[in-house]
């Protein structure tokens, strides 16, 4: 049996069809981070210390580090950085004899993957942003050209009342703009307190008992980072709240993909797909798979937001497996954000509502046909109000 030239990996797809997606979330990117945030720890405390070590800061490259080394040595300490710190600094002294002592001076493993994932959040939440910000588009569009389609709105499974399928699409346009309001409220901390958060070892360091807080801020301004001026180690709500906002993407754009596999139902078929897929055993099936990846995606948040919250309830200035926890579950609520946001803007830019369908289906109820002017003035309000709110100036404002 041929092997794949991706067997080595422990994840490249194969249960997770919409992975290609999200390599901002891979092994490869947390490492970039994790060495972006070292890198930018050298430059911060030259600033303070009003040294120059640029030359140290640039011999630190991710793409000169041994893997395996980083494997084993994470199975050994089970952190990365403590392998990832050995590498760097030999890559210092490579470059500069006797300049080891510069990379991670004062820090703690916390510190680095702590700042390195809320470095990979606000980039793969950045990403989202703008597939749904073309989601948006691409509803905006729809909400108007079916603001007049009269339907049947649903509910509990039955039919429910007339209404419009702008106002359906409407819906999902104010969900897709509550998860950029989320994105834009977002603050991505860095973290910086050394050995248990007191940041002693900076102020001894640098000879100022201010010198915590003043490396914390450089460090933030150099990787573009928010200042929480303090250190949380082990107080998470900063890793709470984008958690919170990764499982919300993921959730409002599985209802999304659930409402779309509904209508895209044979006995419902009120929408088609520009992309489906087949059956291994019935070949005629059009199966809709972008909605139902979405609504998978919004399923798996409640679990992964459920270790995270779990994992919060910590102790100690370092606990005993809860950190560890959060680490998976923090990049996977990021990755089904991420790729949930892409799906769905593919999905939105080829749908297509089969009026004829619609109004066959509507055509089941006809005592509720009634009063179709009141229908459409309320259709016209709801879809006017559902796009001011997508395109308010704060929201477009990358």
């Amino acid at each position: 049996m041929a092997e794949s030239q991706n067997a080595g990996a422990t994840d490249w797809g194969l249960l997770e069809p919409l992975a290609s997606s999200a390599s901002a979330t891979s092994d490869d990117a947390v490492l970039i981070a994790l060495v972006d945030v070292e890198r930018a720890l050298v430059l911060a405390r030259a600033q303070v210390r009003g040294e120059n070590l640029d030359a140290v800061a640039a011999s630190l490259r991710a793409d000169a580090l041994d893997r395996n080394d980083l494997i084993a040595g994470t199975r050994a300490g089970g952190v990365p950085v403590i392998p990832l710190v050995s590498q760097l600094r030999s890559q210092a002294e490579a470059a500069i004899p006797g300049s080891g002592v510069h990379v991670h001076a004062g820090a703690t493993s916390q510190d680095i993957l702590d700042t390195a994932l809320m470095l990979v959040a606000r980039r793969v939440l950045s990403k989202a942003r703008e597939h749904l910000l073309g989601a948006g588009d691409s509803l905006v569009a729809l909400a108007n050209a079916e603001k007049d389609t009269l339907s049947i709105a649903r509910t509990l499974g039955q039919h429910a009342a007339q209404s419009t399928v702008g106002a359906t699409v409407a819906g999902w346009l104010d969900g897709v703009t509550a998860a950029i309001d989320a994105i834009d409220a977002d603050r991505f901390a860095v973290q910086l307190g050394g050995a248990v958060g007191t940041g002693e070892d900076f102020d001894r360091d640098v000879g100022s008992p201010q010198a915590t807080d003043r490396l914390r801020a450089a460090l933030a301004a150099a990787l573009d980072l928010h200042d929480p001026e303090r250190s949380w180690h082990a107080e998470r709500s900063a890793v709470l709240r984008i958690a919170s906002t990764a499982a919300l993407v993921a959730a409002t754009l599985g209802r999304i993909g659930r409402d779309i596999a509904f209508l895209a139902r044979t006995e419902i078929a009120e929408v088609s797909l520009g992309t489906t897929g087949g059956s291994s055993a019935m070949p005629h099936k059009r199966n809709p798979v972008d909605a139902v990846l979405l609504t998978a995606n919004g399923l798996r948040a409640a679990g992964l937001i459920g270790t995270v919250h779990s994992a919060a309830v910590s102790h100690d200035a370092r606990p005993t497996g809860e950190w560890h926890a959060e680490w998976a579950a923090f990049r996977d609520l990021l990755r089904i954000a991420l790729e949930s946001a892409d799906a769905v803007a593919g999905v939105l830019g080829t749908l297509r509502f089969e009026r004829p369908a619609i109004q066959e289906n509507r055509s089941l109820s006809p005592d509720l046909q009634r009063d179709p002017e009141a229908t459409l003035a309320a259709s016209d309000r709801i879809v006017e109000s559902a796009i001011h709110r997508f395109r308010t100036p704060a929201q477009k404002e990358l």
